[in-house]
């Protein structure tokens, strides 16, 4: 447990640090094609390959994330782990106990989700996740773990630091540690559990990047970061 809390902030300075350097030197240009970039540059029009989501888009997006199928078996996972461990240790066993942390874990997701869609919108900021168009695994590792913190926002879609993104995982946690479980949890809990769902996103977002097939493959309906994907690839 100490080694874990050790561990995770180092890791999201880490992140933050290398996020400062590159964002600033990111750009937008997808199609690859320079004389089409020259063409927009000179002509004073943006490069509208980047397509921001619609607000039907998005509800449609958050209905899927908070409510899918894909939602629940992530949810039934992620209690069956609780029951097994026992998590919290104060609530029964078998099928109550696990009724209880599914509800408990169903809560606390559908918390993240709204909070980081609400945060987003007010922010105007778009947390899918768009491939990478760079090459090399470190390339593409380092992109998909900026892309836990990182947003697009504008028409040009050009990334920033996300508040929701970062901010949803503990969002949830800390709604159920002073909501529904057991007294004795506190705000150390919530951090430790918030905590674990940000490592989730890393995860999902890794996975994505490389497995991620198509609009209509599996792994793209999956959002294990709760976040939809974009078919539009992202700049190097």
């Amino acid at each position: 447990m100490k080694i874990h809390r050790t561990i995770l902030p180092l890791f999201l300075v880490a992140l933050l640090a290398t996020l400062t350097v590159e964002a600033g030197s990111q750009t937008m240009s997808y199609s690859g094609d320079s004389s089409a970039t020259s063409a927009g540059t000179t002509s004073g029009k943006l490069d509208l390959t980047y397509l921001r989501p619609t607000p039907g888009i998005t509800i449609k997006n958050y209905a899927f994330d908070a409510f899918g199928p894909y939602a629940i078996a992530e949810t039934a996972f992620t209690a069956g782990i609780d029951q097994a461990t026992r998590t919290p240790p104060e609530w029964s066993e078998g099928v109550k106990g696990y009724s209880e942390r599914f509800r408990s874990d169903f809560g606390i997701a559908i918390i993240a989700t709204t909070a980081r869609y609400g945060l987003s919108a007010a922010l105007k900021q778009d947390t899918s996740y768009y491939p990478c168009a760079c090459r090399g695994v470190l390339s593409r590792l380092r992109y998909a773990a900026i892309s836990t913190v990182t947003a697009r926002r504008g028409e040009d879609g050009h990334r920033v630091f996300s508040i929701p993104a970062l901010v949803a995982p503990y969002a949830g946690t800390t709604a159920a540690v002073y909501v529904w479980y057991p007294n004795r949890y506190g705000a150390k809990d919530a951090f430790r559990m918030g905590n674990y769902s940000l490592l989730v996103s890393v995860v999902g977002n890794i996975a994505l990047e490389f497995f991620y097939s198509g609009p209509h493959a599996l792994i793209s309906r999956l959002r294990l970061n709760h976040a939809p994907v974009s078919t539009i690839q992202g700049p190097n």
